[in-house]
């Protein structure tokens, strides 16, 4: 499947049952896309040199998932070759009482990078539409009686679209990647957990007790995803059995994200050019 298929900007809707959740044919060709990876890494550094420099423009990328999808290792993987000055990364955790005593897109606003960065979301703006709507947590939020109504999530959708379309229109472009996981794998991934040293640390009881509502947060993800794709702030679901394929998918929209920006070296500022005669002078000298 070409990249263009695991994106969706509004013109279709997405049928997240129908989606891969592996490399399928591509299994064959892991070589090769494994350095195609490499190589569009190195394409991205280049492209985040210009965007940092010019600094007109910034990116956020929004990365949602199940549990043990793979959002950690994704972004380790990808994002650490890129020069950490113009990146940034934030991992969103359940909000505190702090956070809940603000609207949900605070806490968002908060972590949004300078333009000329690139910003990383581990989790994101999609958690008030997700997990909230699957255990019903709307329902205890300390509210005014007008905001808890029946639409409370057809409402936050529309929120979200808007705010995402203020983004654009302040010098900012928003991609979000669904990282879609098979129960199958994730099932697998839990049991090495348990079983693997190294891998207690990530061990929660809660995060495997949420197995139970799979189909819930089937449907939330759907809707989300249907509900806020644009043109503007697209959805990619991409298939995160194969770790290594999930990961040169994510390079490619990476670059082709940052092609489309298409950020140039900014000129040298005219104040600064005219100094340039007397100190090739005085360097020559030295």
């Amino acid at each position: 499947m070409p990249l263009k298929d695991y994106r969706f900007d509004g013109e279709r809707k997405v049928q997240l049952r129908q989606m891969p959740t592996n490399a399928g044919e591509h299994k064959g060709h892991k070589a090769e896309l494994v350095e195609a990876t490499q190589i569009n890494l190195l394409r991205a550094a280049e492209l985040q040199e210009k965007l940092y420099a010019a600094g007109r423009e910034g990116l956020v990328i929004a990365i949602q998932a199940r549990d043990a999808a793979g959002k950690d290792s994704l972004i380790k993987k990808v994002f650490s070759g890129l020069n950490p000055a113009a990146l940034e990364v934030h991992s969103f955790k359940t909000p505190n009482s702090t956070e809940l005593s603000h609207d949900y897109l605070w806490r968002i606003n908060a972590a949004l990078p300078p333009r000329g960065k690139i910003g990383v979301f581990n989790r994101s703006q999609y958690e008030d539409v997700l997990v909230v709507r699957v255990h019903h947590i709307e329902q205890g939020y300390r509210m005014a009686e007008r905001c808890l109504t029946e639409d409370f999530f057809e409402r936050r959708y529309v929120q979200l679209r808007n705010w995402e379309d203020y983004l654009w229109e302040n010098g900012y472009r928003m991609v979000k990647v669904f990282l879609h996981v098979s129960k199958e794998e994730q099932r697998t991934r839990f049991l090495e957990r348990i079983e693997r040293d190294e891998k207690h640390w990530k061990l929660s009881t809660n995060d495997m007790k949420e197995r139970a509502a799979w189909e819930a947060y089937d449907e939330a993800f759907q809707d989300a995803i249907n509900q806020t794709a644009t043109p503007r702030s697209p959805w990619y679901v991409l298939p995160a059995d194969t770790k290594w394929y999930t990961r040169y998918l994510m390079s490619q929209i990476l670059v082709e994200t940052l092609e489309a920006m298409n950020p140039q070296w900014p000129d040298l500022d005219p104040s600064e050019a005219a100094k340039i005669p007397q100190v090739l002078e005085e360097l020559e000298a030295d």
